[in-house]
């Protein structure tokens, strides 16, 4: 058996596991404010990416600027789509909002490619060097960007809603809508709020994944391979989508090992995930740390 080849698969599934917990975090976030699962999460992630290539290529801005002012237009697009495409919708069915996301997918997929075109685009060297020793691994030096801002991400979600007004707002919104409302808290500004937060994030995991492997329309398709982490760690569950991601991160790179070395299947590293999400569903539905709701008839 190669160890070495093993543990180098192992540390990337850690690294990509932590940033998929982040994206995980932006489902589980507007699920628990909202009620509702947004399946536009993977454009938002080429959205961000495409911005960000496009100021520092076409506007010639030094990444250090570019990324912020990605990030601040993030919060502005997802503030927007909350207030003018889905406030209208409250009260309705949750399938209509679902709906209601999906178009918005299919919609924002069919822009992005006619203002950017279908070919994947490369970033410019960022980083002074590519990849860094660590332990003996080669780690890319995006990916160290990408654990670092993973473990800041997760640590400021924390701080956001144990310390302040507007997390415990959130906190609230998400237990009782009416109950919130009743105690003075704006749940449109709580919603927008969500989005604004959810686009941000994306925009951060769609930046760090286009520096890794360009920007193209396919990095749409994390929006769903972060799906099988969000069930498996639980749909309400902030922590659980973080452990979720490092699951299903050691398990594609544990899966890519097993394929290469002895299955040579070719596709194992692509539908691992969807094994587990589909086992998780038959044994635990609510997910590892999911609430279990309990209906009365």
């Amino acid at each position: 058996m190669n160890w070495f080849l093993l543990t180098q698969l192992l540390a990337n599934g850690l690294i990509v596991g932590m940033l998929y917990g982040v994206v995980a975090m932006c489902f589980v976030l507007i699920y628990k404010s909202t009620q509702v699962v947004n399946f536009a999460q993977g454009e938002f992630l080429v959205l961000g990416a495409w911005v960000c290539l496009a100021m520092v290529v076409k506007a010639g801005l030094p990444f250090y600027i570019a990324f912020p002012f990605t990030l601040v237009f993030m919060t502005i697009f997802g503030i927007l789509i909350q207030t003018v495409i889905l406030r209208p919708l409250i009260g309705e069915p949750i399938i209509s909002i679902i709906m209601v996301t999906i178009a918005l997918s299919i919609i924002m997929q069919s822009i992005l490619n006619w203002t950017f075109g279908n070919s994947s685009a490369s970033f410019p060297q960022i980083f002074p060097v590519e990849n860094v020793s660590l332990f003996g691994l080669q780690v890319e030096t995006a990916y160290i960007m990408s654990l670092v801002l993973s473990v800041f991400v997760m640590a400021l979600f924390y701080a956001f809603f144990q310390y302040s007004k507007y997390g415990l707002a959130m906190r609230a919104t998400a237990y009782d809508q009416q109950a919130a409302q009743s105690l003075g808290v704006s749940v449109g500004q709580v919603f927008a709020m969500s989005w604004a937060i959810s686009a941000v994030v994306s925009g951060i995991a769609g930046i760090i994944i286009g520096i890794v492997s360009g920007v193209s329309s396919s990095l749409a398709v994390i929006g769903i391979k972060v799906f099988p982490a969000v069930i498996v760690g639980g749909l309400d569950s902030i922590v659980g989508a973080i452990v979720g991601g490092v699951i299903i991160g050691l398990l594609e790179n544990l899966a890519e090992f097993v394929d290469g070395q002895y299955l040579q299947w070719g596709n194992l590293y692509t539908i691992a995930p969807f094994y587990v999400l589909i086992i998780i569903l038959v044994i635990k539905p609510y997910g590892l740390f999911g609430t279990r709701d309990i209906e009365r008839i």
